[in-house]
Order: structure tokens, then sequence, then C-alpha cells
């Protein structure tokens, strides 16, 4: 019986030491997590893109809301997975940098177009069941806005020191975009 105590007892203690250890996340997480937001930063903007000038459904208001909480949602995921893995060596770090510069476009387009957008979502959601939507735009805008500034600031702060420059300015470039969007919706 004390064997079976003391045995159950290494069990639970191996358990607790593996649970209150951090996980040291890889570079290939870190790729995997950009993948990802490129696929939802994608997914986003088409059903902006689809969102008619007028006649706009309940259904697709929800999906552009639905499509920037997931990317709110991957962008935090992504901001640990960053900060877990701690420096980039110089070929990841640039294989990264390249990826999220390759993403740029597509956000650009999607802000521009949610702001293009705005007289649609006010003007056809007052006639749907549900009002606020642009409220509700404004606030995925500013919650997108402060994820993307986040996982950014972790990958500035991880980056090779000749990767800094570019990633700022990077960084910078999507935060003015979001500025733009936000002052629309404010």
């Amino acid at each position: 019986m004390v064997q079976i105590a003391s045995r159950f007892f290494v069990l639970i203690s191996c358990v607790a030491l593996g649970l209150s250890t951090p996980l040291k996340r890889t570079i290939d997480q870190v790729k995997a997590d950009v993948a990802d937001i490129s696929t939802k930063v994608t997914t986003l903007d088409n059903a902006i893109n689809a969102f008619p000038m007028t006649g706009g459904t309940l259904l697709a208001a929800l999906g552009i809301h639905s499509s920037a909480t997931a990317l709110v949602t991957t962008l935090a995921t992504a901001t640990t997975d960053v900060t877990a893995t701690g420096p980039l060596e110089e070929q990841d770090g640039s294989d990264i940098l390249n990826a999220v510069l390759a993403i740029e476009p597509i956000i650009g387009d999607a802000l521009q177009q949610i702001v293009v957008k705005q007289p649609a979502f006010k003007v056809g959601w007052s006639a749907l069941p549900i009002g606020g939507l642009p409220a509700l735009i404004l606030q995925d805008l500013k919650n997108l806005n402060d994820k993307t500034v986040s996982f950014s600031d972790a990958l500035i702060s991880t980056a090779p020191a000749d990767l800094v420059d570019a990633a700022t300015n990077l960084r910078d470039r999507v935060v003015n975009a979001f500025t733009a969007a936000i002052a629309a919706y404010t």
C-alpha cells in the first residue's frame, strides 16, 4: 500500500512540475501563427469586400465581426508564442518579417474597404433587426489595432538588430492604416 501511495505521489509531482514549467515555443509555432494570421486576415478582407453597399444582411455583417474576433484571438496567441520563443535567429527573423510583409497589402485593403463601406453599415443596418453595427465595427477595429500592436511589438523585441527598423516601419504603417479606419467610425 505504501508503495502504491509513493508511486502516486511521484506521478502527481511530475504532473504538477509539468504544469508549472512554462512551455518554450518554437520558431515553427511562430511561423504557423503567422500563416494562421494571414489566413484570418484574408478571411476578414473577403468578408468586408463581400458586404454590399446596399442591402447588406445581418449574417454578412456578423460574418465580418466573427472574422475580426477570430483574428484578435489568433494575434493574442501569436504574441504569446513570439514572446515565449525569445530572440530570433537572423534567417528566422527574416522569414517571419517577409511573411508579415506579405500580409500588409491584405490588411491595407481590408482597412480601406471598411472605410469605404462605412455608409453601407449605417444605412443597411437601420433596416436590420439589431442596431449598433458601426459601434461594433469600431470596437473590432480598436481590438484588432491593440492586438496588432502587441504582436508587432513582440516581433520587434525579438528581432535581430538589423531587422528592427524594417519591423518598426511595418508596424507604424499598419497602425497608421488602423488610425484612419478608426477615425472613420469615431
